[in-house]
């Protein structure tokens, strides 16, 4: 070769990659790597909140729908709730005038019989309460009664006062009429109410066929 310099010798210098250079590339791979892990993560999570939540969404509206649909067994049969009411053949009724009007306590007896209640005693009030029960009448029994026979009976003459005896034994309840009794509450009323007392709430609608489809 000409010129002023010369190669001499049988070694040549090497070309070689700048380390700079292969860092770069490496840490672009990486980037790439961490990107598509975090876009796959990213779309696994839009699935949850959307997909996944819509189909967990409608499995809780149809079993809501499903329970919604299917009264209790107490409601769809008609029985009552509350097994502590007593039906009126199951209470004895004392029957006792404490007002000056004779033959109440026989004729309010006679009609109580008729709508199904036992009859005990029958008769004129004790002193303790002759011409002393201001109301329409008092419905006495032991402490036991007053959430089982007192309501019951209380169906049948409205506005009554109720009370209750704790040293009183047995089941057997007093109707005791009052100076302001006129007549038991009228039959219709009475059943009505007492059907009210022992049967269970009718069952409510809440929910749409199409929010159930």
């Amino acid at each position: 070769m000409g010129g002023q310099y010369r190669i001499t010798g049988d070694k040549y210098p090497r070309m070689r990659r700048s380390r700079r250079r292969g860092r770069l590339v490496l840490m672009m791979v990486a980037s790439v790597a961490v990107l598509g892990v975090g876009g796959w993560g990213t779309l696994q999570l839009i699935d949850v909140f959307t997909g996944g939540g819509k189909q967990a969404s409608a499995a809780g509206s149809k079993a809501a729908c499903a329970s919604k649909a299917s009264p209790s067994a107490s409601a769809s049969t008609g029985t009552s709730t509350d097994s502590a009411v007593p039906k009126p053949a199951q209470i004895t009724v004392n029957v006792y005038n404490a007002t000056p009007r004779s033959g109440l306590a026989k004729t309010t007896a006679d009609e109580l019989k008729k709508r199904g209640f036992r009859i005990g005693d029958v008769g004129n009030a004790s002193a303790q309460w002759d011409k002393k029960v201001k109301g329409t009448g008092v419905l006495l029994g032991p402490a036991a009664s007053l959430d089982t026979s007192l309501p019951v009976l209380a169906t049948q003459l409205t506005g009554a006062e109720r009370r209750t005896e704790a040293t009183r034994k047995g089941a057997t309840v007093d109707l005791i009429i009052g100076t302001a009794f006129k007549n038991l509450t009228a039959k219709a009323a009475a059943d009505k109410a007492l059907a009210t007392l022992s049967g269970p709430a009718a069952p409510t609608a809440s929910a749409s066929p199409k929010a159930c489809s």
